[in-house]
């Protein structure tokens, strides 16, 4: 029995993880890279076996950067199945079509581009028709259940709080009579967030796969959110600007609706218009609707007076192109959310490209941005960002609200290692999904705190035997 890590490895993208035993191979989670170009496409058109040697698939949840490279996989030859809770397997519904939609439209745009220069044109990584067969390799299962993943492995979903379906995954794994529990933690959630239920925390494990994106930063309070964000928007409305705001179409942007939602309601802030520009959050939105089995007491209240908890006067949902390039001419002071969340596909970017450049509007980021991204590049406030092949300057305001983050923060991650080493049978730790500079600094307070367990920080390839 092994486990090897090829995906979110020393990084916070393309999560895949491997767990062999006997001669069968699980894949937890298949996700797509993103970050530069060229790269991003070596990176998910090949994988560490042939496809076709994969048995299943456990997949935590259906943000691209986990799910996204399962219709690849399935193009070149996985005929095993993909489980996942029932909310998950709804959202990549959505998800994973609209992946390989924006690939086709910005391939074709960026070709455009490529053509005038005399480059080679670039091909998408997969097709809707891949999409398709691979949705038809998905098995729900519901929290808390035990199923087979493999002949030796029996899993368990526990609620991870991350995103609607999100899940942590409990391994029983059976080899030459003896045992071992895995937990993957995929990414986690925290505690007290608008929406969701709180991470659910398995009672003990021989082994964790633990995430670190955020394993340097204690969050802001969620509490203060709704301040800050009524700070940047008065002041931006003061100097009729537009705020721009990258957001996950999963997860992110429904958390958004929702607190502008109450603030509109409390009276805190002024009526101005406001557009979700991505047909993904659009239809993502109406699967959350599907599933208020995981929302938390907090948006049930809510829901006693108010029909709709993501829809609310002054705010529309735009579906069509020619609407979404309309946004161009609006005038300020108006919000327009879109995605991808760090930037790097989708409608997000013609709204940066014809905003970024005004001083008197803001570029609003809520959320993680990898290293080497174009959100990343926004949020270090770089003089200068390519665009579809383009140089723009940024001029606008870049305000940051770490507060709306779904991910668990330092003392989370620590928390969660902490209650599953109480346990008592605490082997291994292998963090992952986290550069360096944030990875670290968790790994060297769990080395402090985990007397007797082994701390590991594995490299892209890397093989342990357990």
């Amino acid at each position: 029995m092994f486990l090897e890590f090829w995906g979110a490895a020393r990084s916070t993208t393309g999560s895949m993880d491997l767990l062999g035993i006997d001669g069968k191979r699980l894949l937890l989670d298949c996700g797509l890279f993103q970050g530069r170009r060229e790269e991003t496409w070596r990176r998910n058109k090949d994988f560490p076996y042939p496809p076709m040697g994969f048995d299943s698939v456990v997949l935590s949840h259906a943000h691209i950067d986990h799910s996204g490279n399962l219709p690849n996989l399935s193009k070149q030859g996985f005929k095993g199945k993909v489980f996942a809770t029932s909310a998950t397997t709804d959202l990549c519904q959505v998800m994973l079509r609209d992946s390989a939609h924006v690939q086709e439209r910005d391939i074709e745009y960026v070709n455009k581009v490529h053509a005038r220069r005399g480059e080679k044109p670039f091909k998408t990584l997969y097709t809707v028709e891949d999409v398709e067969r691979v949705l038809d390799q998905f098995e729900s299962r519901d929290y808390g259940g035990s199923f087979a993943v493999l002949p030796q492995v029996r899993s368990t979903f526990l609620d991870a709080g991350h995103i609607l379906g999100s899940a942590i995954t409990v391994l029983e794994a059976s080899e030459n009579s003896a045992q071992t529990r895995i937990i993957f933690s995929g990414d986690l959630g925290r505690r007290n967030l608008p929406i969701l239920r709180d991470p659910q925390v398995p009672d003990w494990a021989d082994v964790l796969i633990l995430e670190s994106t955020y394993g340097n930063r204690k969050h802001d309070d969620i509490t203060t959110a709704g301040e800050r964000l009524r700070q940047v928007i008065e002041r931006v409305v003061t100097r009729q600007g537009k705020i721009i705001v990258p957001a996950f179409s999963v997860g992110r942007s429904q958390e958004f609706v929702y607190c502008l939602h109450r603030l509109f309601n409390e009276g805190k802030l002024p009526r101005i218009p406001i557009y979700v520009d991505s047909p993904l959050a659009i239809d993502a939105t109406e699967v959350f609707r599907r599933h208020p089995e995981c929302y938390d007491a907090e948006i049930q209240k809510m829901l006693e007076t108010s029909k709709d908890a993501f829809g609310f006067s002054g705010l529309r949902y735009i579906q069509s192109v020619e609407e979404s390039k309309a946004l161009n001419n609006q005038p300020g002071p108006c919000i327009i959310i879109s995605a991808s969340g760090m930037c790097e596909a989708g409608r997000i970017l013609h709204h940066l490209k014809n905003n970024i450049e005004n001083p008197a509007n803001c570029v609003l980021v809520i959320g993680y941005m990898a290293e080497n991204t174009l959100g990343r590049k926004i949020v270090e406030r770089k003089s200068e960002v390519r665009i579809f092949g383009e140089t723009y300057r940024l001029r606008a305001e870049v305000a940051i609200l770490n507060a709306f983050s779904a991910h668990a923060d330092s003392e989370g991650l620590a928390d969660f290692a902490r209650r599953i080493a109480a346990g008592g049978r605490l082997r291994k730790t292998f963090v992952v999904h986290g550069e360096s500079d944030r990875s670290t600094p968790l790994i060297e307070r769990l080395q402090s705190e985990l007397s007797g367990v082994e701390i590991h920080y594995p490299e892209r390839g890397s093989h342990y035997e357990l």
